[in-house]
């Protein structure tokens, strides 16, 4: 563990406490020559940066529970190095810190609090603009719009992965392959993957098939080994995740995303069969007052029938990053559920904007459980017998870039139980305001 740490601090706090220094060697130089121009002594093959950001937020009657409240404020200090040998060759290592001042309710860890830990340490071959580029270490990963893989960077502790992850492209497509397992947050730990979780995928974005469009199939696969099944068989889960994704422009200042995935595996003896989709029509009123755009959209995922009959039907949402993909509270995730969702979207200003959205929510089946945005049970009818409707939700979010490397965003979200969670839980409306203020450098 020492020496986990003693790696982290020579790779990390060395490079920035020596570009600190040089910073503040430059300032009392251009105390004593003010009439001279200012002299960059940084090396050409160091950068330094990073990011600092702090959230309050709170909920109201959490678990639709009336006695279950909680305010509180979240800080995460991200720094960075990146040292470049060669032109197309480099070595970027970023540190954690996260922290959840007065934060009372469980949980204690993950996804608030993470203290000092080595968040990313990757070689890199290629440049980053660079068509071709290798990265091992540890990572993010990222694709598409993040519903199924992302780094999750709302969350306090944001998501990476240990692995290797290489990119090919072109002038009309790109394509890339990866082979990672994620690495499990430990407040004071040294966070490291587990092993045994294994995560393999390749994901491709082609821009010539269709007109202003980009088509993305992919394909992703994913083992974890010592898991049970509804039989209470203890075995090793292999499953693929094959699906396509499209997004781009229509004549008329029309707009759509949609994405499908089918999932095909098991666990030890048991069948895993599911499924996912997304689809999404927007419209911008070009020329008018703030810019409108109103969209409606549609989201489903399978749920299981039976949790006895050894077929799992719940589809997985793998690693996403999940944060308001259907809704703000994130009470709901992409797992045995239907979601209508519409909204509008309005440009402010330059660097402005605000949105409202309001969505219906389903249980896809009745017989399994509702799951929330990080894939945990929220409620369940054992019975199948509480009904689908699991409620409504209306969000509003404004955010703004007060100067290039300051960000402001805040938004209120409020949840109203439906019959499902009328019958399974007290039923009381979830209310989530949150302010987020963020400066980059």
């Amino acid at each position: 563990m020492r020496h986990c740490y003693a790696v982290m601090v020579s790779l990390f706090v060395v490079p920035t406490l020596a570009a600190a220094q040089i910073s503040a060697r430059d300032r009392n130089v251009a105390k004593t020559t003010a009439e001279s121009p200012p002299v960059n002594t940084v090396p050409a093959w160091l950068s330094v940066g990073g990011q600092l950001r702090a959230r309050a937020e709170a909920y109201n009657n959490g678990g639709f529970r009336p006695d279950n409240s909680d305010r509180y404020v979240l800080t995460r200090v991200l720094l960075n190095a990146r040292v470049r040998p060669t032109r197309n060759t480099s070595l970027f290592v970023e540190g954690m810190d996260a922290r959840g001042p007065w934060k009372n309710k469980a949980p204690a860890g993950a996804p608030f609090r993470d203290h000092a830990d080595l968040r990313q340490l990757y070689l890199q071959v290629g440049a980053d603009n660079s068509p071709q580029l290798f990265r091992a270490g540890r990572l993010e990963l990222a694709f598409g719009d993040g519903r199924l893989v992302g780094p999750l960077p709302w969350a306090n502790t944001a998501r990476t992965f240990d692995g290797a992850r290489g990119t090919l492209g072109g002038a009309s497509y790109r394509v890339d392959a990866f082979a990672a397992s994620v690495v499990k947050v430990e407040q004071d730990k040294f966070d490291k993957n587990v092993p045994g979780n294994n995560f393999y995928g390749v994901y491709s974005s082609i821009t010539k098939l269709a007109p202003r469009a980009a088509v993305e199939p992919f394909l992703f696969w994913r083992r974890q080994s010592g898991l049970t099944t509804e039989a209470g068989v203890r075995g090793t889960m292999n499953f693929g995740t094959l699906g396509l994704r499209a997004v781009g422009k229509l004549p008329s200042n029309f707009d759509y995303d949609m994405q499908v995935a089918a999932q095909n595996g098991k666990l030890a003896d048991e069948s895993i069969r599911a499924w996912a989709g997304h689809w999404l029509v927007g419209f911008t009123v070009a020329g008018a007052p703030l810019t409108p755009r109103i969209f409606g959209e549609y989201n489903q995922a399978s749920g299981d029938a039976n949790s006895t009959d050894n077929k799992k039907g719940t589809f997985d949402q793998l690693y996403p990053t999940g944060h308001d993909k259907y809704g703000l509270t994130d009470l709901v995730g992409w797992q045995n559920m239907k979601h209508v969702r519409g909204g509008l979207d309005f440009a402010i200003a330059k660097g402005w904007s605000a949105t409202t959205r309001y969505s219906h929510y389903w249980l896809a089946d009745a017989h399994d459980a509702l799951y929330n945005g990080g894939g945990a049970v929220l409620a369940r009818s054992a019975t199948g017998t509480a009904g689908t409707y699991v409620g409504r939700e209306i969000d509003l979010i404004t955010s703004a870039k007060l100067r290039p490397d300051i960000g402001l965003s805040a938004g209120v979200g409020y949840f109203v139980p439906g019959t499902f969670l009328k019958n399974t839980t007290p039923g009381k409306p979830y209310t989530y305001p949150y302010v987020t203020l963020t400066y980059d450098f």
